[in-house]
C-alpha cells in the first residue's frame, strides 16, 4: 500500500458516476479502490514500473 496519497480530480457525467459507485458498492468496493486497480491494470500494460508495486507474486510475461 502506498505511503502517502496525491488526488485526482476527474469530471465524469453524473449518470456514469451514480452508476460506476453503485456498482461499486454492490461488490462491497470504494470508487478509490476500484480507480486505484484500474490504474495498477493500465500501468502494468504498458511496461510502467512504480516504486509502490509489490514484488511478491509478479511474473513477467
Amino acid at each position: 500500500m502506498e505511503n502517502k496519497t496525491a488526488r485526482l480530480t476527474v469530471l465524469v457525467d453524473p449518470v456514469k458516476k451514480k452508476a460506476f459507485e453503485e456498482l461499486c458498492s454492490g461488490q462491497d468496493l470504494t470508487p478509490s479502490q476500484v480507480i486505484r486497480q484500474l490504474m495498477r491494470e493500465y500501468m502494468e500494460r504498458h511496461g510502467i514500473d512504480y516504486s509502490t508495486k509489490s514484488k511478491i507474486g509478479m511474473v513477467k510475461k
